[in-house]
């Protein structure tokens, strides 16, 4: 029995066989969409400004243009800050018009108290007047920096989590969803909304350049300058974010040593500006008498008045002595 055509005939079928494996495979396994895919995403930047340039000279002066824009938009003025940022910035959960009841409110009472306190209606008015305009801003100031200094403490440890999860291979989005979920407060709440601004269609570097609005610190500033520029001309990521995070760790420890620099300033400073109201209680206590005189008369109540007006300024000088930009 001749076996040569059942032979070539097993090898033609053999030969289809591996020709349909090799034309079908792709299709069966999502090889081919995923080509398609990527070359789509190639096409699309290259058609886009933010290509990524794989030239390292063209990197450098891509960034180089970057780096001028951004310290272009940063010398235009900016605007004033209203009073809805404000009050987000310093972290409560109220409306402008509910904060604006609040502090009418609390300067009637403190008018009332006054009033059964004190008859003077010059006293009366300026402390219902200083209730009003000066509590409010005051307190949104303290809740702002409490709030801007615990935020500045957790975020050296969030740009952590993106440096190792970019390391992992993971996409910087779910970095974000991670810090959103697992770190504390402020930083959690900050990265919600960049979140929540990429899934209504923004990119994620516009959404690190309001959350840098978002949050007037400088860490939160450079954040999103690395970010947008590694969206723009591409470079790695968690190298960058690296050095940042080394960058925001020493500007901490900087922090802290010329806070205990300047511990020694501050003690003087709080000892002087409490000295005269220790003394004067003290002679109080002791002598009231030899104290009346200056709340009886008109001179001695000028005398208080202008002490006081020379002890607010000096305490003004020296808490502006003592207080360093960094």
């Amino acid at each position: 029995m001749d076996q040569h055509p059942v032979i070539i005939a097993g090898l033609i079928t053999v030969m289809v066989a591996g020709g349909m494996y090799a034309l079908v495979y792709p299709y069966l396994s999502g090889d081919i969409k995923a080509q398609k895919r990527a070359a789509s995403l190639i096409t699309s930047a290259d058609r886009g400004g933010g290509s990524r340039v794989s030239d390292p000279a063209k990197r450098r002066k891509m960034i180089s243009e970057n780096l001028k824009d951004i310290e272009a938009q940063n010398k235009k003025p900016k605007k004033r800050v209203s009073v809805e940022q404000r009050i987000a910035q310093a972290g409560l959960n109220v409306s402008r018009r509910s904060f604006f009841i609040g502090s009418a409110l609390f300067a009637l009472m403190m008018t009332l108290v006054l009033l059964m306190i004190n008859n003077n209606p010059l006293v009366v008015v300026g402390g219902g007047a200083a209730s009003l305009l000066g509590a409010p801003d005051w307190v949104l100031r303290f809740l702002r920096k409490r709030r801007m200094a615990k935020f500045i403490d957790e975020f050296p440890g969030a740009v952590d989590i993106i440096v190792r999860g970019v390391k992992a291979g993971l996409p910087v989005g779910d970095c974000f969803r991670t810090i959103a979920n697992e770190t504390p407060e402020p930083v959690r709440g900050e990265f919600r909304k960049i979140i929540e601004s990429t899934a209504m269609g923004l990119t994620i570097g516009e959404a690190t350049e309001r959350f840098a609005e978002r949050v007037p610190v400088s860490e939160a500033s450079f954040f999103a300058i690395v970010i947008s520029i590694q969206q723009k001309s591409g470079g790695n990521l968690a190298e960058a974010l690296g050095n940042l995070s080394a960058v925001l760790r020493d500007r901490k420890k900087m922090q802290g040593k010329i806070k205990a620099m300047s511990s020694e300033a501050k003690a003087s400073a709080g000892i002087i500006g409490s000295l005269p109201f220790l003394v004067g209680g003290a002679v109080w206590l002791t002598t009231p008498s030899y104290m009346m005189i200056l709340f009886t008369t008109g001179v001695g109540k000028a005398i208080v008045a202008g002490s006081l007006v020379w002890m607010a300024i000096g305490v003004a000088i020296m808490k502006k002595m003592i207080s360093f930009d960094f």
